[in-house]
């Protein structure tokens, strides 16, 4: 960073919009945390099925995680303490982490569009995509954002201290007096986000135009193929999820920072970079939420692993009552309607009660209460029928049921 020994590290801000500034992050920091790393615990669970286009999902968590670790630790403080409370080499870490991980958030949604584009558009191509070019492709990705990374570490740029004063990054100001920071600015904002931008944009505006065409091609059959309108909806959602993200956290840093850097610097309010710097920040949140609430196989197995910490987690003692029946009440027209349910193979559940007994003593059955009742199974083995719990069956039988 330039000279960091004339950086003075006080903030610029009122101790309010620090106060809201601090708040802020920790709430950022709080769910990026948990939403990246459940992200990563589901692809890691599932990581012999993974496809190769959900490398980049793995690797825009990984990027984000990082963001999450390397940023909000040293921000959060700072905004309270209505200063920066670390050296000035804390703060070069600090600047470089941010750039390297933000870029290659941004990167890897870019890369991610392209293969989008590239499997829906180009068929023929697309299904030739393998694991192997998608760890190329993340590589490239690390690669590239490095190089930008690394530009202000060895003179081409500078890092320094934010306008608001209570974080570091790029510095702003050097290109009025720098040609070499001022060359860096312009790569790294036409390389780094017009170029991004125009990629994801026509990207996804050829997948929308060729899902439109094929699901009016899929109306005129009789028979409409529902597996392919289902993936086209999912693709759409995406789509626009994934614009939307990157437009919404990064438009605004970037547009402050250009006005700092080529217009008037002294016409830029602190107030407004910490704005954007939240935005910015925001972006850690988007795509765990997009990815774990769109993508069904991430959600199913999300669902599948909270529903067995649930199970290890009930303090209930279980007692099955081999006489209880499904509760049944007469119909309108003279039949018995039970409140029982089915399992996806057509079987009814079989009303077992959980006793919740909070003594801790179970043969008194006074201070129990009904609990979520076991679910069974019919099983053939041979020539006759034996009823299971679900809950003793394999991971993959379970699969097949539920």
């Amino acid at each position: 960073m330039g000279n960091a020994s004339e950086v003075t590290f006080v903030s610029t801000l009122d101790k309010e919009y620090d106060f809201l500034l601090g708040t802020t992050y920790t709430i950022f920091g709080v769910f990026s945390l948990m939403g990246n790393t459940i992200l990563l615990l589901v692809a890691y669970r599932k990581k012999s099925s993974l496809k190769p286009a959900e490398f980049f999902i793995v690797n825009l968590s990984i990027s984000d995680l990082g963001m999450t670790i390397s940023l909000f630790p040293f921000a959060i403080p700072s905004a309270f303490a209505h200063r920066w409370l670390f050296t000035e080499t804390v703060c070069l870490c600090y600047a470089f982490c941010g750039v390297l991980f933000g870029l290659c958030s941004l990167s890897n949604l870019t890369v991610l569009s392209s293969v989008c584009w590239f499997k829906v558009c180009c068929p023929n191509y697309g299904n030739k995509f393998s694991s192997s070019h998608a760890l190329l492709l993340v590589v490239g990705v690390w690669c590239y954002s490095a190089v930008f990374a690394v530009g202000p570490l060895s003179g081409w740029g500078q890092y320094g201290s934010e306008p608001y004063g209570t974080a570091c990054c790029i510095d702003w100001y050097a290109p009025h007096h720098s040609l070499t920071a001022m060359s860096y600015i312009i790569c790294l904002f036409f390389f780094c986000y017009i170029v991004p931008c125009t990629i994801i944009f026509f990207s996804y505006a050829f997948i929308l135009m060729t899902v439109r065409g094929s699901r009016q091609a899929v109306q005129q059959h009789v028979s409409p193929q529902n597996k392919i309108v289902n993936a086209q909806t999912l693709i759409v959602k995406l789509s626009v999820a994934v614009c939307i993200g990157f437009l919404v956290a990064w438009s605004p840093y970037a547009a402050i920072s250009m006005w700092a850097a080529f217009v008037n610097p002294d016409m830029v309010p602190p107030v407004a970079f910490a704005i954007a710097a939240i935005f910015a920040k925001s972006s850690t949140l988007y795509n765990p939420m997009v990815y774990l609430g769109f993508k069904p196989n991430f959600r199913k197995s999300l669902c599948r692993d909270a529903a067995k910490c649930r199970t290890m987690m009930c303090p209930c003692v279980c007692q099955p009552e081999p006489t209880r029946k499904s509760a049944c009440h007469p119909t309108q027209h003279g039949n018995e309607e039970c409140d029982s349910t089915r399992l996806s193979n057509g079987l009814h559940e079989s009303h077992q009660a959980c006793r919740h007994c909070p003594d801790g003593k179970k043969g008194n059955k006074g201070h129990c209460s009904d609990a979520t009742p076991q679910r069974t199974v019919l099983m053939l083995t041979g020539s006759t029928h034996s009823e299971v719990a679900v809950s003793q069956l394999s991971n993959e039988m379970q699969s097949d049921f539920l």
